[in-house]
C-alpha cells in the first residue's frame, strides 16, 4: 500500500466516522403492517404510521411492497442508514414526488427512448461492435417485435430521430402505470440511458443483471483494455444497488 493508498483510507474512515455520527438513532423497537380501509398497507413503528419526508402517509400499493418495506425497517441497527434502504426511498420519491406527475415522468422516459443508449452504435473497434449487438440486438428485436416500436440505428454519438409512431408506441406501454412504477422505471431508464433497457426489465423480458450489463458494455470494453479504477467501480457499485432496486420493486409489483 503506498502513502496516497494510506491517505486516502485515513479520509474515508473520516468521512464514514462523521456520517455514523449524523445518522438518525434508532427510535423504534416493533415494525407492523396496517392494511388501510381506502385500500393499501400502511407501515407502523411502535404503532405509529411511517410518513414520507413530504409528511404524506407512507401508503403502499401491496402488502408484498410491504413487507419488503418492513424488512428494511427491522433490519436497522443502532442508527437508521437510509443507504440501506433503497425500497423505502423509491416509495417516499413515488409519494412526494411523482404521484401526480406522471405525465410529466412518462414524457422523461420518452425523451430517453428519443435518444435512446443502445441505438448508438461503435464504427469501430469491431470487438466492441459485436459486444455491442450482442447485448442489445435482442432488446431492439422486444421493441419492435412486442412494442410494435421499431428504432433507427446510428453510428457514433450524432443524434437520429427516431419514428414518432414508434414513440408514441412506446409511450402507450407505459402510459397505465401507477407512481410507484414510473418511480422505478425512471430509475432504471436514467441509470442506463434506455428506456428500452428498463421497459425489458419492466416487462420481464431481461433480467436486471443482463439489464446492467448491457448498459456498461462500453465501459466494460475499455475496464478490459486498461483496467478498472476503484472510485469508477465504487460510483458503479452504489449505482447499481440503486438499481438492483429499482428492478426488485417491479418485480414485487409484478407478482
Amino acid at each position: 500500500m503506498t502513502m496516497f493508498d494510506n491517505g486516502k483510507s485515513a479520509e474515508t474512515a473520516r468521512i464514514g466516522a462523521a456520517r455514523k455520527a449524523i445518522l438518525l438513532k434508532r427510535f423504534y423497537k416493533k415494525v407492523a403492517l396496517k392494511d388501510e380501509d381506502g385500500g393499501g398497507v400502511s407501515l407502523l413503528l411502535d404503532g405509529k404510521a411511517v410518513r414520507t419526508p413530504g409528511k404524506a402517509l407512507l401508503l403502499l400499493r401491496t402488502r408484498a411492497l410491504a413487507e419488503a418495506i418492513a424488512a428494511e425497517w427491522r433490519g436497522q441497527g443502532e442508527r437508521i442508514d437510509p443507504s440501506t434502504m433503497p425500497l423505502t426511498r423509491l416509495a417516499n420519491s413515488a409519494i412526494d414526488g411523482v404521484e401526480g406527475r406522471e405525465a410529466a415522468v412518462v414524457g422523461d422516459i420518452i425523451n430517453y427512448a428519443g435518444s435512446d443508449l443502445i441505438c448508438y452504435r461503435a464504427e469501430a473497434p469491431k470487438a466492441l461492435a459485436k459486444a455491442q449487438s450482442a447485448k442489445w440486438d435482442k432488446v431492439l428485436a422486444f421493441a419492435r417485435e412486442q412494442l410494435d416500436a421499431p428504432l433507427v440505428l446510428a453510428e457514433g454519438v450524432v443524434h437520429v430521430a427516431q419514428p414518432e409512431a414508434s414513440l408514441a408506441k412506446i409511450r402507450r406501454a407505459i402510459e397505465g402505470l401507477d407512481a410507484f412504477q414510473l418511480t422505478a422505471l425512471h430509475v432504471l431508464t436514467a441509470l442506463t440511458g434506455s428506456a428500452l433497457l428498463a421497459i425489458a426489465v419492466l416487462r420481464g423480458e431481461v433480467s436486471a443483471e443482463d439489464a446492467w450489463a448491457a448498459a456498461h458494455v462500453d465501459e466494460d470494453y475499455q475496464i478490459g483494455r486498461w483496467g478498472e479504477d476503484r472510485e469508477a467501480a465504487e460510483r458503479r457499485a452504489h449505482r447499481w444497488r440503486d438499481f438492483a432496486a429499482a428492478a426488485e420493486m417491479l418485480a414485487i409489483l409484478r407478482s
